[in-house]
């Protein structure tokens, strides 16, 4: 369905009503329930962008439940849940994994918490995360607010369902690639996980959360009103892909020290792509413009 001509006349709206539009009066209950819901970080530093994360996404998504319950299309419901479920399972995960996997403590030791943070770095990047998890699922809020605000349900077509598939495909994915690595770990917990999807891709689980956002993104492209609403969804969706990059550029260095004596991972890492099935890049270490 193509924007109704409401809508189309507001594209041209000025800068104050696109800032109103950009940051509605639900994104700041959105961002005090993200700053609750990461707050887990003060328990542990990196669970802000760990567990945090998890856990952000989750309880957006149920707040716009909450919030727009009454008004929800099959689609908004759809989405929604798709976003409860990604959180919920990630946050999850995230924690299992930290307090059952021995192996994984292991890898993890020396790892900032709060004892040897300083505390304004604690409380800064809890603001800044809480704020990211708020603008990363904006596409979700805006369709929200944009419907009742225009009376359309302008979107809610084949790029809109062709997005919602490739968020629910991601979810199946990162948990197929979580599942399969945990379980190589406890049958061999010093060695690299090469079974699976990890016969595809090295980074099965960053990639499914690229496809994941993708989709998201994708679900939205025709229902941003004003330049505030497209800002934020493209310079977000471009962080989240540059995050992606460099939490794998990381974690390429981690286990080229690890395992890099080892000629069995020589060798997988030079027929396996490193993020993106089929594409044959290897490694990012020569990628200087990506900071791990």
């Amino acid at each position: 369905m193509n924007l109704n001509k409401s809508i189309r006349g507001k594209i041209g709206m000025s800068f104050i009503q696109s800032l109103i539009y950009g940051f509605p009066s639900v994104f700041w209950i959105l961002l005090a329930v993200a700053a609750v819901a990461s707050a887990v970080g003060f328990i542990k530093y990196v669970y802000f962008i760990g567990a945090g994360y998890g856990f952000s996404v989750a309880g957006i998504g149920l707040a716009l439940l909450v919030v727009y319950g009454q008004y929800l299309t099959v689609f908004n419901a759809v989405q929604l849940v798709l976003l409860i479920v990604y959180g919920i399972r990630l946050g999850a995960f995230i924690l299992l994994r930290d307090t059952r996997s021995l192996s994984y403590r292991r890898e993890q030791t020396g790892n900032g918490t709060r004892k040897t943070i300083p505390v304004p770095v604690i409380l800064g990047t809890w603001i800044m995360c809480a704020l990211m998890y708020t603008t990363m699922t904006a596409p979700v809020t805006y369709r929200l607010v944009n419907r009742l605000v225009f009376g359309t349900k302008a979107g809610s077509g084949i790029t809109a369902w062709a997005g919602a598939g490739i968020m629910a495909a991601a979810i199946l994915l990162e948990t197929l690639a979580d599942y399969q690595k945990s379980a190589a770990k406890k049958t061999y917990p010093t060695h690299f996980c090469q079974t699976g999807l990890y016969r595809i891709v090295r980074c099965p689980n960053y990639f499914a959360e690229l496809l994941f956002w993708s989709g998201l993104f994708l679900s939205g492209i025709r229902i941003y009103v004003g330049a505030v609403q497209w800002t934020i969804a493209i310079l977000e969706y471009l962080f989240i892909i540059y995050v992606m990059f460099s939490g794998t550029k990381r974690l390429e260095r981690h286990q080229d020290a690890r395992y890099g004596s080892d000629p069995s991972y020589r060798a997988y890492i030079k027929k396996t792509p490193i993020l993106i099935p089929l594409i044959p890049i290897r490694s990012l270490k020569n990628w200087k413009f990506i900071k791990p």
